[in-house]
């Protein structure tokens, strides 16, 4: 078997999301919101959020053979659920993930016990640019706060060789949706035209929606593919 390669450039202790909170402005808030997803409220959604992964299958062949990718990166893995159906279409030693939690982490390395999985923060990803040639978010960017979301596109679009990836909640404007007691977690928006501001050279390839028929909870997607 070939040894797991490390492309990661440092790892990030859990303990270390929730610490930090003397500070003041976008860097407290996103720390804040780094600590909650990687305590007891990031294990509450992980208990409430099991993948349905059979679903998703389609959406993940067509995808992957439609396209030259042989390397992926999900920010935001999670438990795994997209990086399994990913491994079974191409070597799972090129499969990478990154989350903040530990406990999805856990579960994702009992899902797909021969990728790369990495605990960290998707503001400041632990990896090479170019690492792959597909990096995308499911359920993410609507998690991040208006202060660091071009942060954490921007290491998104680093970490490409070739092609982005976004599956998210849609809404023309900007805005913040209720979610479980806490304030700042959850947002809808127009996340191509933020991906079009922040970098107008990516071209669109494709772009849909994602309903709970195809696995996703109401996502609108777009690929994205760099020059």
């Amino acid at each position: 078997m070939r040894p797991m390669r490390s492309h990661a450039t440092g790892g990030t202790d859990a303990s270390s999301f929730v610490t930090l909170r003397f500070m003041s402005g976008p860097k407290a808030e996103a720390t804040r919101l780094e600590g909650l997803w990687a305590g007891g409220f990031g294990n509450a959604y992980v208990a409430r959020n099991p993948v349905d992964v059979e679903l998703r299958a389609r959406f993940w062949k067509t995808l992957l053979t439609g396209h030259p990718i042989r390397s992926v990166l999900e920010v935001g893995c999670g438990q795994g659920g997209n990086l399994s159906l990913i491994a079974q279409l191409i070597d799972p030693r090129d499969v990478w993930g990154i989350d903040v939690n530990a406990e999805a982490l856990n579960r994702a390395r009992v899902s797909v016990p021969n990728a790369n999985t990495v605990l960290g923060v998707a503001r400041r990803l632990p990896f090479r640019d170019g690492l792959v040639d597909l990096a995308f978010t499911v359920g993410v960017l609507i998690h991040q706060p208006e202060s660091t979301l071009p942060l954490v596109m921007s290491e998104i679009v680093r970490c490409s060789r070739r092609y982005v990836l976004w599956v998210e909640y849609f809404a023309e404007q900007t805005e913040e949706v209720p979610y479980h007691g806490e304030t700042g977690t959850l947002y809808r928006r127009d996340y191509g035209r933020v991906y079009r501001e922040l970098f107008p050279e990516l071209v669109v390839l494709g772009e849909g929606f994602l309903g709970r028929e195809e696995g996703f909870d109401r996502g609108t997607w777009q690929l994205l593919e760099k020059p």
